[in-house]
């Protein structure tokens, strides 16, 4: 039950990063604000990194890794973005835009 609930836990701070920073990656500093390819370029980054981190779990805990098809995909990207809805809202309805 930790294994999900850490697992839960790092794919909603990878769906709320490129909303919550206003670094790329929470790490680089830009110049301007982000534009809205920049953070859907940011989005889908961490979209990946999400699908290698929940892989490289599933191979921790289960010793392999299973094939998934395109219906586990579908079905992580929803996840992905209803999980990262929260953040999406702060930065363009709630919060002054910068």
């Amino acid at each position: 039950m930790v294994g999900l609930t850490a697992v839960l836990a790092v794919l909603f701070v990878l769906a709320n990063l490129p909303f919550m920073s206003l670094r790329f990656l929470g790490v680089v500093a830009l110049a301007s604000p982000k534009s809205g390819r920049l953070m859907a370029l940011e989005v889908v980054l961490c979209l990946a990194l999400a699908m290698a981190c929940l892989l490289f779990v599933e191979r921790l805990v289960e010793g392999v890794s299973y094939g998934q098809g395109w219906e586990f995909q579908v079905v992580l990207i929803c996840l992905f973005v209803v999980a990262g809805f929260p953040g999406f809202v702060y930065r363009f309805f709630w919060k002054e835009s910068v």
